[in-house]
């Protein structure tokens, strides 16, 4: 058994420990704030832009009356042979099970997906999705092949895929999770578009944790393209976190007083639902084509946008409750040490007591 100065050692290097995880707790909780206002600043623009295609789709036929094509290549439908899967996990680590929980969903879903022979090109986002994959999966191998320049004369390169696996990483984002700033998710949700429209790919799908409140989240597998429906989540599978998990959360954002429901919607969100849905017509000064395709890459755009924003936030709430349950067993494991130490010191006391009585008996 330790005596009595390995145990008060111990259980400084516990409190210690104890010091670190609670701080880690309040900047996650703070963090995790930011990062709720901020999903919420956003969801205006996004009704609004949804609302506007909307009007626009009931107004008009999506295909051209003179070609009987369809107005955008987003909405068109393909056999899916070549699956782009945009899988968003975190940065750091500390988050309980946050980052291995996104990585087995869309693991489950790649693994169908193989099964039926479709060819699977990853994008992840995150550290540690990039890390998983860059050990796990090849990456993808393009050549350069003609040079040529645009108007701005600047160059621009054609390139060929030479696929060597049936499941490669055709690129990685490690800094989008940084700042999530609106420019970056374009330039990444415009090289996927321009993918989809050349027909390199037939489908994709995010794999994010869909976050609403501390109470209300889960793992989905959404896919994004092709536009099926505006405005609607299509998810093709989902992870519901277990009732133990519900019940720490919980327990972790009341410790830190945030509150567990949904926020309820501001005034500029509620005027944000009504904009476009009055039912009059409205007068377009651009033809349906050119509206589409100024209009399609922003959805886009917006629907990667919320998926990083909500997946920041998941990030922060399950950092939260990871430490504030390191938190509290730390304290548990203190209680304990403390009792073996004064067990071990009882222990100690009465055995010098024995021995001086033991020795005094025997003069």
């Amino acid at each position: 058994m330790a005596n009595v100065l390995d145990l008060r050692r111990r259980i400084r290097s516990v409190k210690n420990t104890r010091q670190i995880t609670k701080a880690m707790k309040m900047v996650s909780a703070a963090k995790l704030r930011r990062a709720q206002e901020r999903a919420m600043q956003a969801r205006p623009y996004a009704q609004m832009l949804i609302n506007v295609l909307e009007s626009l789709v009931r107004r008009t036929d999506i295909y051209n009356e003179q070609t009987g094509e369809i107005l955008h290549p987003l909405l068109i439908e393909r056999e899916e042979k070549n699956v782009l899967v945009v899988v968003i996990a975190g940065d750091k680590g500390f988050a309980g099970g946050f980052n291995s929980n996104v990585g087995k969903a869309a693991q489950k879903f790649i693994d169908t997906r193989v099964a039926r022979g479709q060819n699977i090109d990853l994008e992840p986002i995150g550290k540690k999705a990039i890390g998983f994959y860059k050990r796990k999966f090849p990456a993808a191998n393009y050549e350069k092949t003609e040079e040529h320049y645009d108007n701005d004369l600047a160059i621009h390169y054609d390139t060929i895929r030479h696929r060597a696996a049936q499941i490669e990483v055709a690129a990685e984002h490690p800094d989008l999770l940084v700042k999530t700033e609106f420019e970056a998710v374009s330039k990444l949700a415009h090289s996927i578009i321009e993918r989809y429209e050349r027909s390199e790919i037939d489908s994709v799908y995010l794999v994010y944790n869909e976050f609403k409140s501390v109470l209300q989240q889960r793992i989905v597998v959404e896919k994004l393209l092709p536009i099926v429906e505006l405005g609607a989540h299509n998810v093709e599978s989902s992870l519901e976190p277990t009732q133990e998990e519900r019940d720490a959360a919980v327990r972790a954002a009341q410790s830190e007083g945030i509150s567990v429901h949904v926020p309820e919607a501001s005034e500029m969100e509620e005027e944000a639902k009504k904009f476009g849905t009055a039912d009059v017509d409205y007068i377009f000064d651009q033809s349906p084509e050119r509206l589409f395709r100024h209009l399609m890459p922003r959805y886009v755009t917006t629907v990667i946008f919320h998926a990083l924003l909500e997946s920041t936030a998941a990030e922060h709430a399950a950092r939260m409750t990871a430490t504030d349950a390191a938190t509290k067993n730390a304290g548990d494991l203190i209680d304990s040490l403390s009792l073996t130490m004064n067990r071990v010191r009882q222990a100690a006391i009465t055995k010098e007591i024995i021995e001086i009585v033991s020795g005094a008996a025997a003069l």
